[in-house]
């Protein structure tokens, strides 16, 4: 229809039905978002970036927890292998925040509310007895089962969950101190690329910051590398380093009298002093008649860099904490999809366990396995889960992933299980 018929036909509306047609113009209206709506005729807004002058800003100082060591509103990070007592110097500092208690440098702390979320370690029959043996206000505890939607509970999810987790941080009132364990938890896709890391982390790091609380993920150190800097052996991205302000490292390591000891020591810090520890003892008690649990007994101050420190850890002992590597385990698999066999075992061959020793905790996880087709290999998932097919193609290899070592990895294939379970003994974990 051209111009002239349109403006007739126009006009013949008006005269057989008595509505009134303005036309502004032949054209179709240009579509836009703008606030009129979808067909409206605003522009949308220009964007703009918005700066602030320094000299409108009150500069402040870092708020701690505990001087030096822990700080409100920041990501810390505490690592170490297998069997250093990680868990429990965390519950430990978690007792000393609740009751008002003293650091081990002497400062005293301000009590306040802990928040723990545990993928490892069961609450009842682990975490609380270690808290009791500690000293612990148990009513300042409070532990995230999951998120219940109507009459359903699921495990948390920080990705989609914050929200959630924040508003039962304000119900509880004055939380600073929030403990993750593992870390690795928080991150759903793959904890040795980098751009998943920060994505996994952000989440907690900005509710750490919006709530004024100190948050403190464990992690796990891969053994050996001795004269390296400790911070460089956190297990997956060094994402996981480099978002946190603060990393403190765990280890036992040879005195000068020949005896062991175990050292917490700074090997990183963006906000105060990144050097110095301090000797502690794991210790078992009686935390309630017929209860047993670990606690911390901390020693006298060392001076040095944690690379000077941790220089001589002392490895392959007989105190390996088992546990930690079922909860390695357990961090790497799910019960709705299948994962290869060294995926799922580089973060344990990492922390220096061995093959009987990941064939252990897949026993202790029930872990489900599947064969793949011709020339497949092993595919193992958490049980609970519905019987799925295996994937069409074999995931990626950890070598290659963003972050992650190139070392290739030798799978658990069916041959080393089965030999694996004839020399399978019982063990504590």
């Amino acid at each position: 229809m051209n111009p002239h018929d349109y403006e007739h036909f126009a006009a013949g509306l008006d005269d057989d039905l008595g509505i009134a047609v303005a036309i502004n113009s032949v054209a179709a209206p240009a579509r836009s978002t703008g606030a009129t709506g979808q067909f409206g005729t605003e522009p949308l807004p220009k964007s703009t970036v918005v700066l602030t002058c320094g000299a409108d800003l009150t500069p402040e100082p870092v708020q701690w927890l505990w001087p030096d060591w822990l700080a409100l509103g920041k990501f810390h990070l505490l690592a170490g292998a297998p069997g250093q007592g990680k868990t429990t110097i965390a519950m430990g500092m978690a007792a000393t925040v609740t009751i008002g208690g003293r650091w081990p440098d002497g400062s005293r702390c301000a009590a306040g509310n802990v928040l723990i979320w545990s993928g490892e370690d069961h609450y009842t029959d682990t975490l609380l007895p270690r808290l009791i043996a500690a000293g612990a206000d148990r009513s300042r505890v409070f532990f995230v089962d999951g998120t219940r939607t109507g009459d359903a509970v699921r495990p948390f999810d920080p990705s989609t969950d914050t929200r959630t987790l924040k508003e039962a941080i304000q119900q509880i009132g004055s939380v600073r101190l929030i403990v993750i364990d593992p870390v690795s938890t928080a991150v759903a896709g793959d904890s040795h690329k980098n751009t998943e890391v920060r994505r996994g982390l952000q989440p907690l790091v900005d509710l750490a910051t919006t709530i004024n609380a100190a948050l403190l993920g464990i992690t796990h150190l891969s053994k050996g590398g001795q004269g390296s800097d400790p911070a460089q052996r956190v297990i997956g991205s060094i994402a996981f380093t480099a978002v946190a302000r603060v990393v403190l490292v765990a280890a036992r390591v040879k005195g000068e009298d020949g005896a062991d000891k175990r050292i917490l020591a700074r090997s990183k810090s963006n906000i105060g002093p990144d050097n110095g520890g301090f000797e502690y003892h794991l210790a078992q008690v009686e935390a309630l008649p017929g209860i047993d649990a670990s606690r911390i007994e901390w020693g006298q101050a060392v001076e040095g860099s944690a690379r000077d420190l941790l220089t001589d850890p002392a490895e392959g002992d007989d105190g390996t904490d088992h546990a930690d590597a079922v909860g390695l385990l357990k961090a790497e698999l799910t019960a709705d999809c299948w994962t290869p066999v060294a995926v799922a075992s580089k973060p344990l061959k990492d922390a220096g366990f061995n093959k009987k020793q990941i064939w252990n905790a897949s026993k202790k996880l029930n872990v489900v396995r599947k064969k793949g087709g011709m020339g497949g290999g092993w595919y193992l998932r958490l049980p609970g889960g519905s019987d799925m097919a295996l994937p069409s193609e074999d995931s990626k290899s950890p070598e290659g992933s963003e972050d992650s070592p190139s070392e290739k990895l030798e799978p658990l294939e069916s041959s080393e299980i089965v030999h694996a379970a004839n020399e399978l003994v019982e063990v504590e974990l």
